[in-house]
């Protein structure tokens, strides 16, 4: 996240909220009640169909035209009732987990939402398996019961994060007479009992919402329509700040932008939240990649310089990254600092030579064209082929579609990616990640670390995993499958005449663009 919750987890994120410009109370001219609200961000929607996505933008949409059985409340690190009254496990084993569905909700068609939609929505993510869906997140839901208004989901081994899972984009229940069991729906529609009403929607364009007068459920109502615009790049949202041409921009400014954001902007307020989205690289271990081989991928880890990248590249935007799992998340270790604690060439040519690895290496590193993916990953080409040991070619690929699929393909040895939280627990960084059939794509598999992450996922108490999540953090980076880079806060800029902006987003995947209105 692809960047989101019962009693049972202990949650290690505090939500923070920056300091803020100046708040001025009068709206601009020829704005206001009765006109759409305008939303920029260079993320993109791969699909409109729950199944078929498991990334940042497509999961933004979601969270406001779907609802959940559970979502999370702003400020709240733990899931609560959306589309359910009630959720809980049954008995202590935690392999069954049962919702009772909330009254009186209507897909925004009208035809009222019942629990065999809610089966139909999880049991389709399972049979479809997309290569850009969520069902790596469901690996131990073994089956689904709908009866009259209860929902019981069977698991095939404890899972404490499940309640976390559900309350994410992944959980989004959609008509089960609009929406194919065993193919994804692609007419362009979408149809949810969300807060919003999806209207007209544009590919790489934009999409128009309007309030959902029947919705019910735990968000509280929307009072204005929201027109999202989704931007080729960070330029271009930066452009369309300037030109005034939205009114809200999220993900991602340039980092230029973000470095200069001070409390005595005109008409400008921002803050920072959460600071758990991380990028990294991802390494291609299938065979016949040039990063198959173990040597390949640690001589580039010994080689990489974090603070550079931060610095330079990022303009002190983000902190360099040494674990999957992000400061701030409970069970936090930094293996890949106690391995590599300082860029070293000798190490690196080292490695490679001991594996009977000839030099240069020649590697292709995908990249998708949006906010400073590209400047980063020629920074890193750079850094790797400084020290005469790599070949670097890097692929910049336009649509965020055409590069999950290309990377899905094999088409590359690494290529770099981001991922926002979708629930604050340290699972969500290492399970969809590096585990069996990972949302990655790139070939890794291994029993140790998959026992390690079934272990974690047993103990409701979730104080109890630290030391599992510190292991399986130290055998990340002895097999080097990923190699985190850094992570970062989340900022969101509105104009003075906006209120609601502070609570749009918090780092725990959900973005509440009902929140948002006219002053």
């Amino acid at each position: 996240m692809k960047s989101v919750r019962t009693k049972v987890i202990a949650v290690g994120l505090v939500i923070g909220v920056a300091a803020v410009g100046a708040w001025q109370l009068l709206p601009e001219e020829g704005r206001g009640s009765g006109t759409a609200l305008r939303v920029g961000t260079s993320d993109a929607v791969s699909s409109l169909d729950p199944a078929g996505a498991y990334d940042a933008g497509s999961w933004a949409l979601f969270s406001n035209v779907f609802q959940s059985l559970l979502t999370i409340k702003s400020g709240c690190g733990t899931p609560v009732p959306d589309a359910a009254s009630a959720c809980k496990f049954i008995g202590q084993k935690l392999t069954t987990y049962q919702c009772e569905l909330r009254p009186g909700l209507k897909f925004s068609g009208g035809r009222a939402v019942t629990a065999e939609d809610v089966k139909h929505s999880l049991d389709r993510i399972k049979a479809i398996n997309s290569d850009q869906g969520p069902a790596p997140l469901f690996n131990t839901l073994e089956s689904v019961k709908a009866e009259d208004r209860t929902v019981t989901f069977n698991l095939s081994a404890p899972d404490a994060t499940f309640p976390f899972k559900i309350a994410t984009g992944a959980g989004s229940i959609v008509d089960k007479e609009k929406y194919p069991a065993k193919a994804l729906r692609e007419d362009g529609k979408a149809d949810g009992s969300g807060p919003f009403t999806l209207g007209a929607y544009r590919p790489a364009g934009s999409a128009e919402l309007k309030p959902n007068p029947g919705y019910l459920g735990q968000a509280k109502p929307a009072r204005t329509a929201v027109t999202v615009r989704y931007f080729k790049d960070s330029a271009q949202l930066n452009q369309a700040w300037q030109d005034r041409q939205i009114e809200v921009a999220h993900r991602d400014m340039p980092p230029d932008v973000l470095a200069g954001l001070n409390p005595g902007l005109k008409d400008t307020r921002y803050q920072a939240s959460g600071g758990t989205e991380t990028r990294s690289t991802v390494f291609n271990v299938r065979p016949g990649s040039a990063a198959a081989p173990l040597a390949v991928r640690q001589a580039v880890a010994a080689v990489i310089d974090r603070p550079k990248v931060a610095g330079e590249v990022h303009k002190g935007t983000v902190t360099p990254l040494y674990s999957l799992v992000p400061a701030g998340i409970a069970g936090h270790s930094t293996p890949f600092f106690d391995s590599y604690s300082s860029p070293n060439a000798a190490t690196a040519k080292k490695l490679l030579k001991d594996a009977g690895v000839g030099a240069p290496v020649s590697l292709t590193l995908g990249v998708n064209v949006r906010g400073a993916n590209v400047p980063e990953a020629e920074e890193i080409a750079k850094q790797l082929q400084s020290t005469g040991l790599f070949q670097v070619k890097v692929k910049a690929v336009d649509q965020w579609a055409d590069f999950q699929k290309a990377y899905a393909a094999g088409e590359f040895d690494a290529y770099t990616i981001g991922w926002i939280a979708d629930f604050p627990d340290a699972d969500n960084f290492l399970a969809p990640l590096v585990g069996a059939d990972s949302s990655m794509n790139n070939g890794f598999s291994d029993k140790a670390v998959g026992d390690l992450i079934a272990r974690t996922q047993s103990f409701s108490d979730r104080a109890q995993a630290a030391g599992d999540f510190r292991e399986l953090q130290k055998l990340v980076a002895q097999h080097v499958p990923m190699l985190p880079l850094w992570q970062k806060k989340d900022y969101v800029m509105s104009r003075d005449a906006v209120s609601g902006a502070q609570y749009l987003s918090d780092g725990t995947g959900v973005w509440r663009l009902w929140e948002l209105n006219w002053l």
